[in-house]
C-alpha cells in the first residue's frame, strides 16, 4: 500500500520505529511553508536553524534509500498550507494511506485533524516517541488535586524513570532538589569555556527567505551560523556541555553577566525540541559523566540539569495540553498595555534589559532568569497585554515552540494563569537583579534608590504593582509578607512609588 509520511519541522527525531518500519510504497514529506514562518515573527537565526535541520535530515533519509518528498520555500509545487500540500500529493502520486505523528502544538493538532476528516483515503497517527511523558499525563497526575506543584511532579518522574535514586528508592545525595545551591552570582571566575559553535555556511537558506519576502527579526552572520543542525552537531554540544559546562552549571544557572552570553548553560534546547536528542539520552549521558567524575563534580550540578528536562520540561507540556486551548485566553491580571517598543531594539538605559534584549536579538538566546526576571519581570511589572509578551517570546527564540514557550511565558512568567503553574508572580525590585548579575554596575540608575529620578525603575514598579493588584494577591500565603511591607510604608512614599511608577508605565521607552 503506498503510504505518505508527514515529517514536521520539530519532529527529526532519527531513531523514530518509522524509519525501521517502512518499504519501498513509504514516502516522507518534509516542506517550508509560509504557514509556519508567517503565523508569527520569527527570529531569522529560529527559522534558518529550522530550515538547516529538515534539510539535513532529509538528506539523512535519502541516504538510506527512502524516498522523500522535500519542498523548500521556493518549490514550484509548494502552496504553503499544510493540508493543500497534503491534498495535492495525494491526488499527484495516488497514494493509498496517510500517515503522521502528533504534533506538539495546539494549532497543528487542530489543522491536521480536520485534514485527516476531510480526505478520503485512511489516515494513521502515530506518537511522535520523543517524551518520557504522555500528553494527558499531569492530567492524569493531578486528578482531584486542588494544585499542580511541578516539585511533586518532578519527584514522581525520578521514581518513575529511576533517575538519581539510591537502591531503597531515596534521592542520591540526601534531598530531591539542590535549588538552593543553585544561585551563585558569577564573578569572573570560574572561567567560563567556549561556547560549542560550528561556523556554518547557510547564506543560501538567508538568501531564500529574502526572496521569498519572509519577515524576521533579529541579527545573523550567515556565514559563521553556530547552532546544531544535525544529530551529529546535537550530539558534539552534548558531549561539551558534559566535559565543559556540567562541573559548575548548578552553581551559576541563574546568574547574569553583561559580557557572557550563555555561561554555564548546555545550548541544547534546540536541538531536544526539534527533536534531534531525545531528553533521555541527555538525561543518561549527563548522569554517566557525572558518575565517572563524581570528585569533581557535585550532585548538585547534576540534579539541577535534570531537573530542568525531567521536571520542568515534561510538566510545561502537561500543563499546555491539560489547559489549551483556553489557556491562550488566560489573563486573570487584567493587564492591557502595550509591550514597549525598546524589545524590539534593546534601545533602554536600564542596562539589565537592554543587555537582555540585545543578547536575545543578536543570538536568538537568553537563559531562563533573563527571560524570567529581567524581560519577563519588566512585561509584567508594567502590566503589558500577556498576548504581546507571548508573541515576543514566542518569535525571539531559537526554541520557542508554542508548547514550551506558552505555559513559560502566560504561566511562569506573566501570572497570567492566575497561579496554575506558578505559586506566586514572579516579580522583583532591582535588588535581586543586583544580587544575581553585574547589570546594575554600570547602569544609568541607581539600584538602591526607589523614586528619584535617578532610581532603579524596577523599584517602583515593583510596589506599584503590588499595590495596584492588592484585590487579586491578597488570599496568595506568598505574598502576605510583601502586602505587610506595603502596610508599613507611609503614605507619602506610597504616593511618590506611584508617580514614579506610572511615569514608567506610561513612558517605558524614555527610561
Amino acid at each position: 500500500m503506498k503510504r505518505l509520511r508527514l515529517i514536521l519541522g520539530d519532529q527529526l527525531n532519527h531513531n523514530h520505529s518509522w524509519y525501521r518500519d517502512d518499504d519501498a510504497d513509504t514516502w516522507y514529506f518534509i516542506a517550508e511553508m509560509r504557514q509556519e514562518t508567517d503565523y508569527a515573527r520569527h527570529h531569522i537565526q529560529k527559522v534558518v536553524a529550522f530550515f538547516e535541520a529538515m534539510t539535513e535530515f532529509a538528506a539523512w533519509l535519502k541516504a538510506r534509500g527512502k524516498n522523500v518528498i522535500h519542498y523548500t520555500l521556493d518549490h514550484p509545487e509548494n502552496t504553503q498550507n499544510l493540508a493543500t500540500n497534503i491534498a495535492g500529493l495525494i491526488a499527484k502520486h495516488h497514494f493509498a494511506c496517510f500517515q503522521y505523528q502528533l504534533p506538539d502544538e495546539y494549532r497543528l493538532d487542530q489543522q491536521l485533524a480536520q485534514l485527516a476528516d476531510d480526505l478520503s483515503i485512511p489516515t494513521e497517527v502515530f506518537d511522535s516517541e520523543h517524551f518520557l511523558t504522555e500528553r494527558n499525563a499531569l492530567s492524569t497526575f493531578f486528578k482531584g488535586k486542588k494544585t499542580l506543584l511541578m516539585e511533586s511532579f518532578y519527584r514522581h518522574m525520578r521514581k518513575q524513570h529511576d533517575i538519581l535514586l539510591t537502591s531503597a528508592g531515596e534521592p542520591e545525595g540526601g534531598q530531591w532538589n539542590f535549588d538552593q545551591s543553585n544561585r551563585k552570582k558569577w564573578a569572573g571566575t570560574p572561567e567560563i569555556p567556549h561556547a560549542r559553535g560550528f561556523r556554518k555556511n547557510v547564506t543560501a537558506t538567508v538568501a531564500r527567505l529574502k526572496h521569498c519576502g519572509v519577515e524576521t527579526i533579529g541579527a545573523i552572520d550567515p556565514q559563521q551560523f553556530s547552532w546544531p543542525t544535525s544529530r551529529e552537531d546535537a550530539l558534539a554540544v552534548l558531549r561539551h556541555f558534559c566535559s565543559a559546562l556540567l562541573p559548575h552549571f548548578g552553581d551559576y544557572q541563574d546568574a547574569m553577566h553583561d559580557r557572557e552570553v550563555y555561561l554555564f548553560h548546555s545550548r541544547l534546547s534546540f536541538a531536544l525540541n526539534s527533536k534531534l536528542l531525545h531528553p533521555q539520552e541527555v538525561i543518561d549521558k549527563a548522569i554517566a559523566h557525572w558518575r565517572k567524575h563524581q570528585s569533581e563534580i557535585d550532585i548538585s550540578q547534576i540534579e539541577g540539569f535534570v531537573r530542568q528536562i525531567l521536571g520542568w520540561r515534561e510538566y510545561m507540556r502537561g500543563i499546555y495540553w491539560k489547559a489549551m486551548p483556553d489557556y491562550r485566553r488566560c489573563n486573570r491580571l487584567h493587564n492591557h498595555r502595550p509591550l514597549p517598543e525598546f524589545y524590539w531594539g534593546g534601545d533602554t538605559q536600564m542596562n539589565c534589559l537592554h543587555h537582555a534584549v540585545r543578547n536575545s536579538l543578536d543570538n536568538a538566546y537568553a537563559h531562563h532568569i533573563q527571560r524570567l526576571m529581567i524581560t519577563g519581570n519588566f512585561a509584567l511589572l508594567a502590566q503589558v497585554h500577556p498576548d504581546q509578551v507571548e508573541a515576543w517570546y514566542l518569535g525571539i527564540y531559537i526554541d520557542a515552540i508554542e508548547w514550551v514557550e506558552m505555559p513559560n511565558t502566560r504561566g511562569m512568567s506573566q501570572f497570567a494563569d492566575g497561579g496554575l503553574v506558578a505559586t506566586k508572580p514572579y516579580v522583583s525590585s532591582g535588588s535581586y537583579i543586583h544580587k544575581m548579575s553585574n547589570y546594575c554596575e554600570a547602569c544609568r540608575y541607581n539600584v538602591k534608590e526607589r523614586t528619584s529620578d535617578e532610581a532603579c525603575p524596577f523599584n517602583s514598579l515593583y510596589w506599584h504593582f503590588i499595590e495596584e493588584k492588592r484585590e487579586l494577591l491578597a488570599h496568595n500565603p506568598r505574598m502576605s509578607m510583601m502586602l505587610h511591607q506595603l502596610d508599613k510604608m507611609s503614605e507619602t512614599d506610597r504616593k511618590a512609588l506611584r508617580t514614579r511608577a506610572r511615569q514608567i508605565i506610561q513612558n517605558p521607552d524614555e527610561f
